[in-house]
C-alpha cells in the first residue's frame, strides 16, 4: 500500500549521550559525514513518503531544521572562494518530499515516545496509514534498499498496521523491548525481560506503519493520562499493547539490513564503523 506520511520525533535532551548532547542535538550526531536523522529521512524517501513531520524542540535554534534548509551565506562563501564543487555537498534538501517541522509542546513535562506522535496527529489532522519512526536509530542496507518500503508492502488496507524488528543475541535481550510473535503477528511486547523470561530474541526497533485506528488510540492514551515528569513516560508501546489486546493485528517483519542505534555511545561507534566501512 502507498504510505504518504511519516512522523519522526527527535525532540528531547538525549540524556543517554551526555555531555555531547548539551550542545549537539542527538539526532544530529554524525554517522559518517551525515547526521543520524538523515538516514531515517533517506529511508522515508526511498519508500515513497511524500510528507515527513519532524518533531523538534521549542528552542531558539534547531540544528535539525537548519540542516534541511538552504544556507545562502555558506553557498555564497563557497562560490566566492572557488569551491563551487562543494555547494552540492551543502545542499541537503531532499527532493520529492516535503519536510514539515513541528515544535513539540511541553516536552519536559510530557516526556516519551507517544506524546510527539499524538501532537502531530492532532495538529495536522492525520487520518490515514502513517509511518512512525523514532529518529535515533535506523536500518542500514548496504545495497541501498529500504526496509520501510518492504514494510509498506505488508500493509494491504487502511486497517492494517505493521512494524519492523531485528534479531539479537539472547544475552542482550535484557536491554530491549522483546517481541512475542505468532505467525507473523505481534502478540506481546516485554520490556527488558530477563533472558530466561524472554519470548524470543526479536526486538522492537521503533519503526512502524500505523493504521488510523492505532493513531487515534495513541492520542486517546496521551489525553486520558496525566503522568507527572517523575511518574511515567508516555510510551508508544502502551497503546500498541492495548491495540493487540483488543484484537487488532500488527504484522511484524524482520529487517533485511543491519539495525544501527545511534542513541547509545556503543551503538553510535558501531554505526560509524559500519557506514565508514561501506564507503
Amino acid at each position: 500500500m502507498k504510505i504518504k506520511k511519516a512522523i519522526v520525533p527527535v525532540a528531547g535532551w538525549g540524556t543517554r549521550r551526555l555531555p555531547v548532547t548539551k550542545v549537539i542535538e542527538k539526532a544530529m550526531l554524525p554517522i559518517g559525514n551525515r547526521p543520524l536523522v538523515d538516514y531515517v529521512v533517506e529511508d522515508c524517501v526511498k519508500a515513497g513518503i511524500e510528507d515527513i513531520y519532524i518533531v523538534i524542540d521549542e528552542k531558539p535554534f534547531s540544528q535539525v531544521r537548519a540542516y534541511y534548509e538552504d544556507n545562502e551565506k555558506l553557498n555564497n562563501y563557497l562560490i566566492a572562494r572557488g569551491k563551487e564543487d562543494r555547494v552540492e555537498l551543502a545542499n541537503t534538501k531532499r527532493e520529492g518530499v516535503n519536510i514539515h517541522f513541528y515544535c513539540q509542546k511541553n516536552v519536559d513535562e510530557r516526556y516519551g515516545s507517544a506524546e510527539p506522535v499524538a501532537q502531530i496527529i492532532e495538529e495536522f489532522g492525520i487520518n490515514e496509514p502513517t509511518a512512525v519512526l523514532m529518529g535515533d536509530d535506523f536500518s542500514y542496507n548496504a545495497d541501498g534498499s529500504s526496509d520501510l518500503a518492504r514494510l509498506a508492502e505488508l500493509v494491504e488496507t487502511e486497517e492494517d498496521s505493521a512494524m519492523l524488528a531485528t534479531e539479537i543475541p539472547m544475552e542482550l535481550v535484557e536491554k530491549f523491548g522483546v517481541l512475542k510473535v505468532e505467525d507473523g503477528i505481534l502478540t506481546g511486547i516485554y520490556e527488558k525481560p530477563k533472558r530466561e523470561d524472554a519470548p524470543s530474541n526479536l526486538i522492537n526497533i521503533s519503526k512502524y506503519i500505523m493504521s488510523p485506528k492505532l493513531l487515534q488510540r495513541i492520542v486517546k492514551y496521551c489525553r486520558e493520562n496525566d503522568f507527572g515528569p517523575k511518574d511515567q513516560e508516555y510510551l508508544i508501546t502502551d497503546p500498541i499493547i492495548s491495540h493487540i489486546k483488543d484484537g487488532d493485528k500488527i504484522k511484524v517483519m524482520p529487517i533485511h539490513g543491519e539495525y544501527l542505534d545511534g542513541g547509545s555511545l556503543e551503538g553510535w561507534l558501531h554505526a560509524n564503523q559500519v557506514i565508514y566501512g561501506n564507503h
